[in-house]
Formats: structure tokens, C-alpha cells, sequence
């Protein structure tokens, strides 16, 4: 993240190269039954790619492309091979929703992974308490534990969807847009964005 000057206030954004992306097939509603554009982002050698992807990008007439995404809703016509700028599709002043896999955690316990409060001060003879759940059932009955209850286990590295996020900015010489406040994910992660 970093932080623009906008009419005196101080705001906080997030930098993101979006494109060039390359148009990597055009499903239709004859052969494939839906309408979409599959679009194709980010380098790739050659030899770290399926031969079964590289015919797909060589009927595409475009190099092994790192990630790839199709979009339902578009407006305009896209032929396949064709590249696609951030001026073509987004412009200043709109919202966008950016979707991307978070920062993985690990396994964490219950303080860190749902704000749970530990057991308390460490007094009453506790010496290794602090940060445990405490009591996650009832006695005899229902001689289990509830399925669904707040535990420890593992934390983030699930997709999560931001939205509403105000386009701040253009640079179409390098295909970056300046987004409002903060997006999923570490830095140089792979993110989508949607109108």
C-alpha cells in the first residue's frame, strides 16, 4: 500500500499492474453454450507449461501466459489474440471489487485466529492457560463437541472479494491503476478485478 494526496487528504491505495492482459479464447454460445472471454496475464517459460496449454496459447498467437481468468459481463467485442489495456476497460472515478487469495497463517490458535480473549490473568496456579480455548462442551449430554465450533487450525490463504473500491488513478504507459484503500493478499500476488 501507499498513500496519494488527494484535494488536501491523505489516502490510502494500493498500486496494481492490470494488464497487458492477452485475449486467450472467446467462448460463444454455438460451440461453448455461455458467452465469455478467457483473458491471459503475466510471462511464462516455455518449458514450465503443459504441451496441452501451449497449443491453447499458440492457436491464441501469444506466448505462455502465468494465470488464467474468464470473465461473463463484458461490453465490448474482443477477437481472440487481442490485447487488452487498462484504458480500455477502466476508467477514473469508478468502483471496482478486486478478488485474490489472502496472506496464509499457518495454524493459529483461537486468540489469534478468532480474537479470543485466553483464560485470563495468570494467577489460580495456571502456568500454561493463557491462550487456550477453555470448556468446548457440555457433560453427559451431548457427549460431543457441536460441529462448527470456534477452534484452533489453520488461517488464511482463502479467497476473499473487496468491494467497492474507487479507481484513484490511471498510468496507461505502464498499465497501472491506483485503487482506494487495501486489497487481498501479499505483495506481487495475482489479484482479479470487476466492474
Amino acid at each position: 500500500m501507499t498513500t496519494i494526496f488527494n484535494n488536501g487528504a491523505a489516502v490510502p491505495c494500493t498500486v496494481i499492474e492490470a494488464g497487458p492482459c492477452v485475449v486467450t479464447q472467446v467462448r460463444t454460445e454455438e460451440s461453448d453454450g455461455y458467452k465469455a472471454i478467457q483473458l491471459g496475464f503475466g510471462e511464462k517459460k516455455e518449458k514450465r507449461t503443459t504441451k496441452a496449454l501451449l497449443g491453447h496459447f499458440k492457436k491464441a498467437n501469444t506466448t505462455p501466459k502465468r494465470k488464467l481468468v474468464e470473465f461473463k459481463e463484458f461490453d465490448k467485442e474482443f477477437a481472440l489474440g487481442a490485447t487488452i489495456k487498462v484504458e480500455d476497460v477502466f476508467t477514473e472515478g469508478e468502483f471496482v471489487d478486486v478478488s485474490g487469495n489472502t496472506k496464509g497463517k499457518g495454524f493459529q490458535g483461537v486468540v489469534k485466529r478468532h480474537g479470543f480473549g485466553g483464560v485470563g490473568q495468570t494467577t489460580h496456579g495456571q502456568h500454561n492457560r493463557a491462550r487456550h480455548p477453555g470448556s468446548i462442551g457440555a457433560c453427559s449430554y451431548p457427549a460431543r463437541v457441536f460441529k462448527g465450533l470456534k477452534m484452533a487450525g489453520r488461517m488464511g490463504n482463502t479467497k476473499v472479494t473487496i468491494q467497492n473500491l474507487q479507481v484513484l488513478k490511471l498510468f496507461p504507459e505502464k498499465n497501472l491503476i491506483i485503487v482506494s484503500g487495501s486489497i487481498p493478499g501479499g505483495k506481487n500476488g495475482i489479484v482479479t478485478l470487476h466492474k
